[in-house]
């Protein structure tokens, strides 16, 4: 499948300091991307360089075989943006918003407008005046505003920042419908690491500067179980006789075990004399599985970084 987006040893050094350390990093259509980094890694300097915020110092973001760098209008007339809240007229209706957005780019038609009116299932509430939108509302607003001259590339900061869950599980709806229906390749950065997992089909994860693992939503995870038993000391030692990777979590420990090792442990566990609270299977989320991969760094970052 050929890519929507291409960076290509995308770099950016501030004075002697490297920021961007020659990403490469391949998005495609139909796609839902999520970009995660601690706190200062360079995802919102990454993002700025996509969108033509700040200036590269090396290398290229390359959009529908458009080169930024060398045609910077043209490629970025592929990309639509939002950034959390997104800025509206509230004086003004839903619908005269779009109107207004829609004069900034080339054919967009009444049609389109009302194209994706549907596509965001506003068509009650467009006639209304933006100030009497829900925060809700409002991010729908910005999407179909961001939807209007059928951009390839979707970039969103922060999209559901504010939402209640209600509002968060629409949005997420709306975005994969319209990823699969128009092919539009997404691209989400977010601290919210429970709706990353719900939303996307990948993640992309960077730190200080530096791509560290790009990996499939859908990949099978390793399996693991939670043993809680006592002594504590025994039940580590016996575990590590076992040839077992052992993590000390809650009241007990995390083992990457099959399950088919589970009974002769137990059975050990039982001729030892030890007391055994609970063996259940764990799934680890993305969370925990982004604090291995980052040392434990903080998730959200600071817009100025």
């Amino acid at each position: 499948m050929k890519p929507v987006v291409e960076l290509k040893n995308l770099s950016k050094t501030i004075g002697s300091k490297k920021i961007i350390d020659s990403l490469n990093l391949s998005l495609y259509p139909g796609q839902i991307t999520g970009f995660l980094g601690p706190n200062g890694a360079g995802k919102t300097t990454t993002i700025r360089m996509m969108v033509g915020l700040m200036k590269q110092t090396g290398g290229d973001v390359i959009i529908e075989g458009i080169s930024l760098r060398d045609n910077f209008e043209e490629g970025l007339s592929k990309v639509g943006v939002i950034v959390e809240n997104p800025e509206m007229y509230k004086f003004m209706s839903g619908y005269k918003n779009l109107v207004h957005f829609a004069r900034m780019h080339k054919g967009v038609t009444k049609e389109r407008i009302d194209e994706v009116i549907r596509q965001v299932g506003m068509q009650n509430r467009i006639h209304e005046k933006v100030g009497t939108y829900s925060l809700g509302m409002r991010q729908r607003l910005g999407l179909a505003q961001a939807l209007l001259h059928r951009p390839k590339f979707l970039i969103l900061d922060e999209p559901t920042n504010g939402l209640d869950p209600a509002g968060i599980r629409e949005f997420r709806q709306y975005l994969r419908q319209i990823a699969e229906t128009e092919g539009v390749s997404v691209f989400v950065s977010s601290h919210m690491l429970s709706e990353i997992e719900l939303m996307c089909d990948r993640i992309a994860v960077i730190q200080n500067g530096k791509l560290i693992d790009i990996r499939e939503m859908s990949e099978t995870k390793e399996s693991y179980y939670y043993i809680e038993a006592t002594p504590l000391e025994k039940v580590k030692e016996l575990l590590v006789n076992e040839g077992l990777a052992v993590e000390v979590f809650k009241n007990g420990f995390l083992v990457n075990a099959e399950q088919q090792q589970i009974p002769g442990i137990i059975r050990s566990f039982i001729a030892e004399g030890l007391e055994v609270f609970a063996v259940q299977p764990h799934k680890k989320t993305l969370e925990d599985e982004f604090l291995e991969m980052t040392g434990g760094g903080q998730i959200a970052e600071s817009y100025a970084k």
